[in-house]
């Protein structure tokens, strides 16, 4: 099957890196049924070709102490170009918003913020994220558990 220009090897490769970035090619090659070179091969022109954007280790963020997120919708004064430029240049500043996504829908932005707790979490939205440039309003849910949050690429319908 064919998904994206990519053949049954591409996938297998993809969906085993998926699982573990740290497999080694020959262990990779015998998991996906091709010899060591044309498996190598492939997995480097997955990466020229920008399957692949890079290897990341996940680190367990409660381990850390960081077991609060909170979800915030985010809705600006001005949505002209370039000031959703300033508002994405300043989202990137700052390590507590995990994720930021423009939305089309009833407000602008969705965050994904990660804090210690409440209180850091009260502090983060008054001081920096209702701070952030053309912010007008943030509206915020709490997560009570994450039931889902890595999706692989075996998870995608085929």
């Amino acid at each position: 099957m064919k998904i994206l220009g990519l053949d049954q090897f591409d996938i297998k490769l993809l969906e085993a890196i998926g699982d573990d970035a740290r497999i080694s090619v020959t262990e990779l090659s015998a998991k996906i049924g091709l010899s060591k070179t044309p498996c190598h091969a492939r997995l480097r022109r997955l990466e020229a070709e920008g399957y692949i954007l890079g290897y990341r280790t996940l680190i367990d963020p409660v381990k850390l102490g960081l077991e609060h997120i909170a979800f915030v919708e985010v809705k600006l004064a001005d949505t002209k170009a370039s000031a959703l430029t300033e508002f994405n240049e300043a989202v990137l500043k700052h390590p507590s918003i995990e994720q930021c996504h423009m939305i089309a829908g009833g407000f602008d932005y969705l965050l994904k913020v990660r804090t210690r707790n409440m209180s850091e979490y009260r502090a983060l939205l008054g001081e920096t994220i209702s701070q952030l440039p053309h912010v007008a309003q943030t509206s915020t849910y709490v997560s009570m558990e994450a039931v889902k949050e890595n999706a692989l690429l075996s998870d995608i319908e085929r």
